[in-house]
């Protein structure tokens, strides 16, 4: 049972960042341009890779990459207030 909970909060967690991300980009491309807009629309960016595993027959490119924008630690921040209201 306590495994399925940490899968869940994890879950609920990742998404609000992703909704909150997406919702800065689009924030960010309706507002004119300015100092606003430019808050919205900066992000910090994280990778680990490519990682290239080449074999005889094929080959293969790993690697992940994280984007993420002021909305997006916002939307972080509700999932995890939703998370703590929902127990």
């Amino acid at each position: 049972m306590r495994k399925k909970r940490i899968g869940w909060m994890i879950l609920i967690v990742v998404f609000g960042a992703l909704l909150g991300s997406a919702m800065g980009e689009v924030l960010g491309y309706i507002l004119p341009q300015g100092v606003v807009r430019e808050f919205f629309l900066r992000a910090a960016q994280f990778s680990l890779g490519p990682v290239v595993l080449n074999l005889v027959v094929f080959s293969i490119t790993l690697g992940f990459s994280v984007k993420l924008n002021i909305i997006g630690v916002i939307g972080f921040v509700l999932a995890a207030y939703f998370l703590r209201w929902m127990q």
